[in-house]
């Protein structure tokens, strides 16, 4: 159970080959890079620092262009660090490694914090004429982008000490919860298996084999759940006093900052989310129950398979022709980018003993390419994960040519791509569901994984909300904690569910907590978004793909406002998600007209 690598049912799964980085932690590039990276940032600050403001144009020009070249540069060690680190991250040589390789990263970084603290030093009136010189008008983005943050700033010295610090403080925590989470064991039915493992077992078409999964998280949870309620105090108070020395004003404010996101527009999408609870999620998972025979679903049938889905497990080649046969059928230079993916080993998929949870599309750097982390066994959402995921690195690749400050894209148009990928393999895959029971079970499905994206992370989104704002008066306990998580899950989820003992535990798992505060919403905004994107893909497929693949090459050089212009969608109007949420309500009225039929 603990290596799906073997799993004769799904074929050989690909490990990555970092070597398109460095060939080995001991490699001498990489020694090399690091020294390289030392020396030229020093050189950098001795030509620039205390010299911006007296620079033209295309003198400043020539040092962001410099800047970036190290930002690449820099990038390239940390990102195989980091790669290097996930793929066991119980290993000590591994952990030494990436802890090593992040202290040297971040003195360097510390050595370079100058440039843009003291870009955002120009006066706006002498940064205008400057930016007449089109080498420097170029980054103009970057630059419009930095100036954002400027209200935020603090003084050189403090922004040394918090840049300093981090590797003590939120990054030390994080690390403790990667660690502690990859080296818990959980017992089932007489074997220990990894997180990832167990989770799957939830989605069982054995009820049997889902309560004893669900039991040994709850038992596992329950017995560090004084080290994660730590963890998360900490790192809430770290939060609240850095928001506090930059002056933001919401708890939120500071992810919507980094998100390019005006507050309003994510506080509409919230309010329309959970008005539409009783219409989504509370409505589907009563008529769920019904399908297995309940009153109510216990908390682990909320993933269940229903009772005549086909739960044989997907084989790799399946799941690769499966999703590059739907990204091809948007447009075949979608199918090729992602078929890279598999062809140059940019993919690692196998469940090992000490690999982190969860998936994800690493960028890296522009000079590289990205990679996409999985842990793959076999299951139909493990196929949809796989198109999302190449979603991501589809919109990595293309966005690369804007160069390391512009091509990363904000959080929440970041998903936008990932999802639409799920989208295509979907409606690819309903399609050719031609039997009324095939297609309602694809029909639930694609429900779940919704709900999942949109009422589960907009939940989600309430829970930190609420931790973050209680932790402000004092410590929570670990049972003032689960309290929180139940009454959001119960508000999200309804009447249908029940929550069984050991479920207040289930917000120990949840990393985004951890790594990204507030990071979650970006999920549901991307399905929202996506759901209307998709709506005129059908209206009209003529000239959409070319406006779709601008869109991902753009990268982070424009706003959301103007990216989705020309699709004639706008996030900022209030009706706007109601939009989306139709669509998912719409599925939902399809199964129930089938349950009526």
């Amino acid at each position: 159970m603990d290596s799906a690598a073997s799993a004769p049912q799904l074929g050989p799964l690909p490990e990555w080959n970092l070597a398109d980085l460095y060939a080995s932690p001991d490699d001498p590039l990489f020694a090399g890079d690091m020294r390289r990276g030392e020396d030229e940032a020093k050189r950098f600050a001795q030509d620039y620092k205390g010299k911006l403001a007296s620079l033209s144009g295309d003198e400043l020009a020539r040092a962001v262009k410099a800047y970036e070249r190290l930002s690449d540069l820099l990038g390239r060690t940390g990102s195989y660090a980091q790669l290097y680190y996930v793929g066991d991250t119980t290993d000590p040589k591994r952990a030494k490694f990436y802890g090593d390789v992040s202290a040297r990263l971040t003195d360097i970084s510390t050595t370079l914090l100058f440039f843009e603290l003291e870009l955002n030093k120009i006066a706006d009136e002498d940064l205008a004429l400057k930016l007449k010189a089109p080498a420097l008008a170029y980054y103009q983005p970057w630059i419009d982008n930095l100036r954002k943050e400027k209200p935020y700033q603090l003084d050189d010295r403090i922004e040394e000490l918090f840049l300093e610090k981090s590797q003590t403080g939120y990054s030390a925590w994080n690390r403790l919860f990667d660690e502690s989470l990859a080296e818990m064991r959980f017992p089932v039915e007489g074997e220990e298996l990894s997180l990832e493992p167990t989770l799957t077992l939830m989605m069982s078409p054995q009820e049997a084999k889902r309560r004893a999964a669900a039991d040994a998280l709850a038992q596992t949870f329950k017995k560090n759940l004084r080290l994660f309620t730590h963890i998360t105090n900490t790192l809430a108070k770290d939060k609240e006093i850095s928001d506090r020395w930059r002056g933001f004003k919401d708890i939120s404010d500071a992810r919507h900052l980094s998100n390019r996101v005006e507050p309003e527009v994510v506080a509409a999408l919230v309010e329309a989310v959970r008005g539409a609870y009783p219409r989504l999620s509370h409505r589907y998972y009563q008529m769920k129950a019904k399908w297995l025979g309940k009153k109510k679903l216990d908390h682990w049938d909320r993933n269940a398979p229903l009772p005549d889905e086909d739960t044989r497990d997907v084989a790799w080649d399946d799941a690769k022709a499966t999703v590059l046969n739907a990204y091809k059928g948007f447009a075949p230079e979608m199918a090729e980018i992602a078929g890279r993916f598999f062809e140059r080993k940019w993919i690692d998929a196998p469940v090992r003993p000490g690999k982190t949870s969860g998936a994800f599309a690493h960028p890296t750097v522009p000079s590289a390419h990205p990679y996409v982390l999985l842990n793959y066994m076999g299951k139909t959402r493990d196929v949809m994960t796989l198109a999302h995921e190449l979603g991501h690195g589809v919109h990595q690749v293309l966005a690369a040519d804007q160069g390391a400050l512009m091509a990363q894209t904000p959080l929440t148009l970041a998903e936008t791509a990932s999802v639409f990928g799920e989208m295509l393999t979907f409606q690819a895959l309903l399609k050719g569901a031609k039997d009324k029971k095939k297609r309602k079970a694809m029909l639930a499905g694609k429900v779940e994984d919704m709900l999942n994206t949109v009422v589960r992370q907009i939940a989600f989104y309430s829970f930190e909300r609420k931790i973050h704002t209680a932790r402000k008066e004092g410590e929570l306990t670990a049972d003032q904690i689960n309290a929180l998580w139940l009454e959001v899950q119960g508000e999200s989820l309804g009447p249908g569910i029940a929550f069984g003992e050991g479920y207040e535990t289930f917000w120990v798992y949840v990393s985004h907590f951890i790594h990204s505060p507030f990071y979650v919403y970006a999920y549901a905004f991307g399905d929202c978004l996506v759901n209307s994107l998709y709506a005129r893909y059908a209206e009209s497929t003529a000239g959409f793909q070319e406006k779709y693949f601008a869109m991902l090459k753009a990268g982070g050089t424009k706003h959301h406002s103007e990216l989705l212009k020309p699709f004639g969608l706008d996030a900022s109007d209030p009706t706007f998600w109601q939009k989306g949420l139709k669509v998912i309500e719409g599925f939902i009225d399809e199964l129930e007209a089938m349950e009526i039929a």
